[in-house]
């Protein structure tokens, strides 16, 4: 039997996108090499973004029991403990969901497996490695072995979500480029007394000493990094000893917490440099690897599992062709790549390892957090790179704001009470003859929907400001939403509605007739 994907990989990014594919009816064969889910902690921290994708799923990361957020501010100090940077990581970003989240990944892991599991047409095969891939302009064969067993899987596209050294991308022949940027840290995994606390929540010491970071690790667990210097032995500072002696000024001792985990770590800048092949294709480490000091490594590769299914489950409902997926490399490459970035230069700041360079670092840090009078950073919206956007309108490419609403008798998050889809939000009414007869009818292949936005009498009710915040700025009265709720165009005339209309169209060969 030919599945219509196969997925090597059974992480969270291959994970939800077997969700995100099997809870429309595909039949998806999940292929992992480990027996069982790994069970020590890895990532620790998901952004807004990801939040807003997890609550699809049925997972509010504001109240589920296996996240947390201290809705606290992020500091950075250095070694005489004096603010260098202040970040906000306790409001709500644009998107209607906290800035930062703590998880344990074992039990985000064990969470996605039994949301995968209600699904009858997903397949989970553990204990398998691929051993052997082939394609051809009809389909894909993937070989894999157990023990003594082999078999073969058929399918209409496979998919490598399989980590850092990934079976797919080697036997794609994907060229990996390697910026050459690396440190080793150490990563301590903790579980302290249930009445330990420690203030701030969340802080990076910039001590050229020995650079830190203190995060929390999930619901009752804590993590802190420390970099490993060039003058020490990766193996011995990993002993539980070396461990303890480190816990030693934040007051932990074997007899008040216990170590989960004791591990170095080389923290690298990696990326594919192509992500498509044929019917095979890529994802997440497998895709792209960076350094944490940003905590957007797991969060990237989930972004890839979204941006991925909404076109393959265009490709096998027969809306749209194969040559979409291209859209899929542009866009998550160049975002991916800023992430990269990003995350290299908060590290070329936090693993200053020389006294008179961090000097003048903290110097230039403290002389700027005074010309803010101490506010708060907040992050930049990233854009996508060249694909199903509309470049030259105002906060396209951009993960689009969410408001609160009432919509047919639901209320809540916009994702959560309209659900997701292509969507036309319009500030006026009637919607009709906004589009002509042939661009509705494209539209309704796509499953989307035109919908007015506002106070009593429109389709959906605005119960914050949320919309009008962003809509004003810009003078928009229009926007065009994808499936992964990145804004495709705006608009402030049904003119130049229409004419981005067509443009997104167009980059997805599907032209009105």
């Amino acid at each position: 039997m030919t599945q219509d994907v196969v997925i090597v990989g059974a992480g969270p990014v291959g994970l939800l996108l077997a969700i995100l594919l099997g809870r429309e009816g595909k039949a998806v064969t999940v292929v992992e090499k480990w027996p069982d889910i790994y069970d020590r902690p890895r990532a620790v921290t998901i952004d807004a973004e990801v939040a807003r994708i997890l609550a699809t799923l049925g997972i509010n990361c504001d109240t589920d029991p296996a996240f947390e957020n201290h809705k606290e501010l992020y500091y950075w100090k250095n070694a005489e403990l004096k603010d260098l940077q202040i970040v906000d990581w306790k409001s709500l970003a644009p998107c209607g969901w906290h800035v930062t989240y703590w998880f344990n990944q074992p039990e985000f892991e064990a969470r996605l497996m039994d949301i995968a599991n209600t699904f009858a047409s997903v397949t989970l095969l553990r204990g398998w490695t691929a051993v052997n891939l082939s394609q051809d302009a009809q389909g894909a064969e993937l070989v894999i072995e157990k023990d003594t067993s082999s078999q073969t899987l058929n399918a209409q596209f496979i998919v490598g979500a399989d980590g850092a050294n990934s079976f797919v991308r080697d036997a794609l022949e994907l060229n990996v480029i390697d910026e050459g940027y690396f440190f080793d840290w150490l990563i301590l995994d903790m579980i302290p007394s249930a009445d330990y606390k420690v203030s701030p929540a969340q802080w990076q010491l910039c001590d050229p000493r020995r650079p830190t970071t203190i995060v929390p690790g999930g619901p009752g667990r804590r993590r802190w990094e420390f970099m490993v210097l060039p003058s020490e032995d990766k193996n011995e500072i990993a002993k539980a000893e070396c461990a303890w002696r480190l816990l030693e000024p934040w007051g932990l001792t074997p007899d008040n917490s216990e170590l989960e985990r004791s591990a170095v770590y080389r923290f690298q800048a990696r990326y594919t440099e192509q992500w498509l092949k044929g019917r095979c294709m890529i994802a997440g480490d497998a895709a792209h690897l960076m350094p944490p000091f940003a905590g957007e490594g797991m969060c990237a590769g989930l972004r890839d599992a979204v941006a991925l299914s909404w076109r393959l489950l265009a490709i096998l409902d027969g809306t749209l062709s194969a040559s979409i997926l291209q859209s899929y490399e542009s866009e998550r490459i160049a975002h991916a790549k800023h992430y990269i970035q990003f995350s290299r230069d908060l590290g070329d700041i936090i693993c200053i390892a020389d006294p008179d360079k961090a000097l003048e670092r903290d110097a230039r840090m403290m002389a700027d957090l005074a010309a803010r009078n101490n506010e708060p950073i907040t992050g930049d919206l990233v854009k996508l790179g060249y694909g199903i956007w509309c470049e030259d309108t105002p906060t396209a490419g951009e993960l689009s704001p969410q408001g609160m609403v009432e919509f047919n008798g639901n209320t809540g998050h916009f994702d959560q009470a309209v659900e997701q889809g292509w969507v036309i939000l319009t500030f006026e009414r009637p919607t009709e003859g906004l589009l002509n007869d042939a661009q509705m009818e494209a539209f309704a292949k796509l499953g989307g929907r035109l919908l007015s936005l506002g106070s009593e009498g429109c389709d959906v009710r605005a119960l914050d400001t949320s919309y009008d915040d962003w809509f004003a700025p810009i003078g928009a009265q229009y926007a065009i939403i994808r499936p992964d709720f990145y804004v495709a165009a705006t608009a402030s005339t049904p003119e130049s509605l229409a004419t981005c209309f067509d443009t997104i169209l167009e980059r997805m060969g599907l032209e009105p007739r």
